[in-house]
């Protein structure tokens, strides 16, 4: 085992009421020898002021092209033991739901072929277990795919669609408006290959929320978030609207004022509510709970161009469905995923996400590729640019 070193610069990262990485890490030293050399070499990062990992080599197990993250030191004289420090992505269930003994199993491998760390989870939500060598990723791979209970596949990296993952959903969730757990199981199951075997110009994401409070980001971390909706009416439980105001709830402060398209009005007696002006943004829903339940005709809305700022910047998610049914086996979801990544696939320049491109070539392109009519809800910027450039053969000339 590599001397233990004095880490003073990391030591300061374990000052403070949080949970340090660092601390962590220290644990896991007292038994790994990659678990100390990681130290010393992120210690000797802080006191160069730049990093010490180099990126890039092919490695993988049989039969996939992501789901192993290369990861080298570029200084593996002074830290032997993290010359090779590769990244394995496992592919998370639905929700993040495990048991014990799923969570024992993979630990005791990791202990077996790799450092023993592990990061619970990743941003695109795979479960990630940091560090191994080369010769280790075969023989892991062939036993945590192969366990009796609870097997694991790998997840996504590289330019192909990376693991969907989504809230926890009906299972722990009152305002779960679409069956979130079961959509993200169909569709990594249904796009098995695009997982594994990295075809695009980039990488491509999917993330699904229950309900507009989005409790995953789905709007800012993925090209494609799917968010559950409804298009009726918001029920409304007047004598329960009345109790809240009887307790000294503050409705109008608290609720009609910061609706965002003042669409509700409160008389003192009843809440009245403009649904076709609603938005659907659960503001009032999350605050009066007992009184308001969103509607019975439930679906979700498809938001398209999340990402982070890599190329262009950061990028939210803009309106391209705004109601879907989704119903298993979710054909109409999975026969527009296909059109738009064979549209980005072909049109795309490397390292382009498809809501770069949608800019670069414009929406009207995408809509006709995916056989969408234009609607109002797809503007991405109303109030800067309300215009959409029909084609011409669209317009009526006087």
């Amino acid at each position: 085992m590599t001397e233990a070193k004095k880490t003073p610069l990391l030591d300061e990262l374990e000052k403070g009421p949080w949970p340090s990485f660092v601390t962590e890490i220290k644990k896991a030293a007292a038994n790994s020898p990659s678990a100390q050399d990681l130290l010393g070499q992120l210690e000797l990062s802080y006191e160069d002021k730049r990093g010490h990992w180099k990126h890039g080599g092919l490695v993988g197990v049989m039969g996939y092209g992501g789901g192993v993250i290369g990861r080298y030191s570029d200084i593996p004289e002074q830290f032997p033991n993290v010359e090779m420090f590769h990244t394995i992505r496992l592919n998370q269930p639905s929700g993040w739901y495990y048991n014990t003994k799923a969570l024992r199993q993979i630990c005791d491998l990791w202990e077996k072929y790799g450092s023993g760390l592990t990061n619970l989870h990743g941003s695109t939500g795979d479960l990630v277990l940091l560090g191994t060598r080369t010769e280790n990723l075969q023989p892991f791979f062939d036993e945590v795919s192969n366990l009796e209970e609870h097997p694991f596949d790998l997840g996504g990296s590289g330019s192909n669609l990376r693991t969907p993952s989504c809230c926890a959903g009906p299972a722990r969730c009152e305002f779960a408006l679409i069956d979130t757990t079961d959509l993200c199981h169909d569709l990594t199951n249904e796009f098995q290959d695009y997982l594994h075997r990295p075809m695009w110009p980039y990488k491509s994401k999917i993330k699904i929320s229950g309900c507009p409070n989005d409790c995953v980001a789905s709007i800012a971390r993925s090209d494609f978030s799917i968010q559950g909706t409804w298009r009726d009416d918001i029920k409304i439980d007047q004598e329960a609207v009345r109790a809240y105001v009887a307790e000294g709830f503050d409705i109008q402060g608290l609720v009609i004022d910061k609706c965002p398209t003042k669409c509700m009005s409160w008389d003192g007696n009843e809440l009245t509510i403009d649904n076709a002006n609603c938005t659907r943004c659960m503001h009032c829903i999350n605050k009066m709970c007992k009184a308001l339940r969103p509607g019975d005709d439930r679906g979700a809305t498809i938001l398209i161009g999340g990402k982070a700022p890599i190329l262009q910047g950061a990028m939210m998610g803009w309106v391209i469905i705004p109601f879907m049914k989704l119903e298993p086996p979710y054909t109409e979801l999975k026969e527009f995923l296909e059109k738009a990544w064979e549209w980005w696939d072909e049109n795309g320049k490397t390292r382009e996400r498809i809501g770069e491109l949608i800019l670069r070539l414009g929406m009207r392109n995408f809509l006709r590729a995916v056989g969408l009519e234009p609607v109002p809800q797809m503007v991405n910027a109303p109030r800067a640019n309300p215009f959409f450039f029909w084609w011409p053969e669209e317009t009526v000339q006087d």
